[in-house]
């Protein structure tokens, strides 16, 4: 049924059919029943109204005429508390019609678990299985049952994210990376109507940690690597043998498939943020890759999970990690610890920064920066050997 403005009374100073529901004596007057009693326009055509229960309890609605003038839509505000009286209710009416006028439309409560659902299922139709998969693990791991992932986006605020963060008990680089997701998601809710795009400035005013991506500092000599294989257990350690091997980065040898090795050449094409590139192999690289390889059709994963399916990041971390504790190595010991200790070893064993750069699939100048002291240090070590006089 299609609801007029309420006229205006002068005599009374109130509007024709309306309920002075600000008042807590008429409220408490008022009979129970499921159509709330709306009080006068805030603004033209949208409405605060109080439903009562019984005789204790009532709750907030808000009404906002639609655009066409030809229906009605109803948003719950929430019931009536201590704290949530008159003056808050308009408050979170008000709050609601600017949402209706920045295009979201949703009248149900959508909570930041809710925002990371609909992520995952976006980046499946948008990015496939595996980036879902990610996204999924992370979300399950430290979002579903913590206290944010049941915050109402609207109500979502930089303390509750940073705390969230900092309780991770993660490296900052790794605190990071799951503040980037979470963000992602938050971001797709703004994209999708889900909140209003001024929601996204509390997300937005939270900065990732500074020098999170300095040099890597964790070198495992021969004893410690060897310590790692022996401490892993199914499939993660044919991952872990195969960065010890090839220095490559940990998703770069995930997402290779069996078609990547070519026993005939000695050779793995890898396909990085570097783009494609092949390498050639150490003898005992091309033994591993010919063991893990066989029977194996192109298109399968190379380096598979124990289930036959490819590898996510997250679930190869944490197994790395058991193992690394399992081995007493070093905390914050990870895959990408194993590239760094490769590209240390390579280097003080004499290949070239050029022959390291390309192997590894990174540039000269980031060679330089992280690991310039190790070429200064083995030119220092060779010069000595040079006899002129």
């Amino acid at each position: 049924m299609f609801l007029v403005e309420f006229p205006y009374c002068f005599r009374t100073g109130t509007f024709a059919m309306s309920k002075a529901i600000h008042k807590v004596s008429v409220r408490d007057k008022l009979a129970p029943r499921r159509e709330p009693y709306w009080a006068a326009p805030l603004e033209p055509g949208r409405f605060l109204g109080f439903r009562k229960i019984d005789a204790l309890r009532g709750s907030w609605v808000a009404r906002a005429r639609t655009e066409d003038g030809k229906g009605q839509r109803y948003c719950a505000l929430g019931e009536l508390t201590p704290t949530f009286g008159y003056d808050a209710a308009v408050k979170a009416a008000r709050t609601w019609f600017a949402a209706l006028d920045a295009g979201v439309i949703s009248t149900t409560k959508f909570t930041v678990e809710d925002a990371c659902r609909e992520y995952i299922e976006d980046r499946q139709r948008e990015k496939g299985e595996r980036c879902a998969a990610d996204a999924s693990w992370r979300f399950t791991r430290y979002v579903y049952d913590a206290p944010i992932g049941a915050v109402e986006l609207t109500k979502l605020r930089a303390p509750q994210i940073k705390a969230w963060r900092d309780g991770l008990g993660m490296t900052k680089s790794g605190a990071n990376r799951m503040t980037t997701a979470l963000r992602a998601a938050l971001n797709l809710a703004v994209q999708n109507r889900r909140v209003p795009a001024t929601a996204a400035i509390e997300w937005r005013s939270v900065k990732q940690h500074r020098n999170a991506d300095n040099r890597r500092e964790i070198f495992l000599d021969l004893g410690q690597r060897r310590a790692l294989l022996e401490a892993a257990t199914g499939a993660v350690r044919g991952l872990i043998e195969a960065v010890v091997l090839t220095g490559a980065r940990p998703g770069e040898l995930a997402g290779a498939p069996r078609s990547a090795f070519d026993a005939r050449t000695k050779t793995l094409k890898l396909n990085g943020k570097t783009g494609i590139r092949t390498v050639p192999l150490a003898p005992a690289a091309v033994a591993f890759f010919e063991r893990v390889s066989k029977a194996k059709l192109p298109t399968a994963p190379l380096l598979a999970r124990d289930d036959g399916k490819p590898w996510i990041r997250a679930e190869w971390t944490e197994s790395v990690r058991a193992a690394a504790i399992a081995a007493k190595l070093p905390h914050g010991t990870c895959l990408y610890s194993l590239r760094h200790s490769w590209i240390t070893q390579a280097i003080s064993d004499g290949l070239t920064t050029l022959d390291v750069a390309r192997l590894t699939g990174t540039s000269l100048a980031m060679i330089d920066r992280h690991y310039g002291h190790l070429v200064q240090g083995a030119s220092a070590e060779r010069l000595a050997r040079v006899q002129m006089l």
